[in-house]
């Protein structure tokens, strides 16, 4: 799931979104919500105690909040029993985004956004890496269809009151209907409606993955210099600009057949390979798709017998990977869902004839 533009676990593989792994923001920028109390949109509890959400109300709210609420914290994710800790900001500052994340645990490591520029710096290995972020991997550009994708994919159920980080928050299942995708868990703050933790969870309830703010500061003055000045003290850094190129299966003589149910495309492109960042035709095809809560990335790039030998399928935490061979590429699909959903999207590839 996307958590604020900052609570997720580090990149895997081919650089898999900054923000998708790091933040409650991220899956915040999908949802929607007005202003009215969220008690008032949910309404009798049926006989098992939960009730009807006003799905569209509760996702609103989280949105707007993810976007404009200032808050500064510390911010836990842990899988497959790997825990790793942030140091997250993030600022709406005269209709200006910004946020950093400073990862405190493992490599240190910044990533630094200013709207849809981002920054990943690692100061020990004296690099960085800049990219332009594509606003429609966070959905901020298509929240209607988002919200109805959602819902027809997920049930939300409240779940009652918590406490987070010191503060009350709402719980809220979305359940999964279908084996497609896993059910997610929310805590959203109950004053502003900030996501505090999430939780993904396997069809028999166990939790796959978590991310929670351990301790957070919600409406805090905002310091935009906190992102602004560290991009301006690169010297001595080796700075990569990776290569990105807008395009379409359909444009790289690919098509996919009958996609999953609820999944559409968010993105395509095709980004460099190359180390120095843009000195070398982008060689790896990159398509994103969402049901409006989780992503799946597929790859495509030619077959390197070097570095792509045996097929592979596995799993760490929520985050299931397929590798395999298709004539003379080599297909990676990846995302917080289960095996059987990367299959069917292998499957629905195929060459244009």
């Amino acid at each position: 799931m996307h958590l604020p533009a900052v609570v997720r676990r580090p990149a895997r593989a081919y650089r898999v979104s900054w923000a998708r792994r790091a933040s409650l923001a991220g899956f915040a920028a999908v949802c929607l919500w007005p202003q009215w109390g969220w008690a008032q949109s949910a309404s009798a509890p049926d006989g098992n105690g939960t009730r009807p959400l006003d799905g569209r109300a509760w996702l609103l709210r989280v949105h707007e909040a993810a976007k404009q609420r200032n808050y500064e914290g510390t911010l836990v994710s842990s899988d497959a029993g790997s825990v790793t800790v942030w140091r997250v900001a993030h600022y709406f500052d005269a209709d200006q985004q910004y946020e950093r994340v400073d990862m405190l645990s493992g490599e240190a490591m910044t990533v630094l956004r200013h709207n849809d520029v981002v920054h990943k710096i690692w100061p020990q290995a004296r690099q960085a890496e800049v990219e332009q972020r594509d606003v429609r991997t966070g959905f901020l550009a298509l929240p209607s269809a988002v919200e109805q994708r959602i819902t027809e994919s997920y049930e939300l159920q409240t779940l009652g009151v918590g406490r987070v980080a010191g503060f009350e928050a709402e719980v809220v299942l979305l359940k999964a209907r279908d084996a497609l995708r896993f059910s997610q868990r929310l805590w959203a703050e109950r004053q502003t409606g900030l996501l505090l933790r999430a939780d993904i969870l396997a069809p028999n309830g166990q939790v796959l993955d978590w991310s929670t703010f351990s301790e957070v500061a919600i409406g805090v003055k905002a310091r935009p210099a906190l992102v602004t000045e560290r991009v301006r003290h690169l010297e001595g850094y080796r700075v990569r600009r990776p290569a990105y190129l807008p395009t379409s299966l359909d444009n790289e003589g690919w098509q996919l057949g009958a996609l999953p149910s609820g999944f559409k495309p968010v993105q395509c492109a095709k980004r460099s390979l190359d180390p120095g960042g843009g000195a070398s035709e982008p060689v790896v095809l990159q398509a994103i798709y969402s049901d409006g809560l989780t992503h799946v990335s597929l790859f495509v790039e030619p077959f390197d017998a070097k570095r792509h030998q045996a097929e592979f399928v596995g799993a760490i935490g929520a985050t299931h990977t397929l590798r395999t061979r298709r004539d003379d590429q080599w297909v990676t699909v990846m995302g917080d869902v289960p095996t059987e959903t990367l299959r069917k999207f292998v499957s629905a590839l195929e060459r244009k004839r």
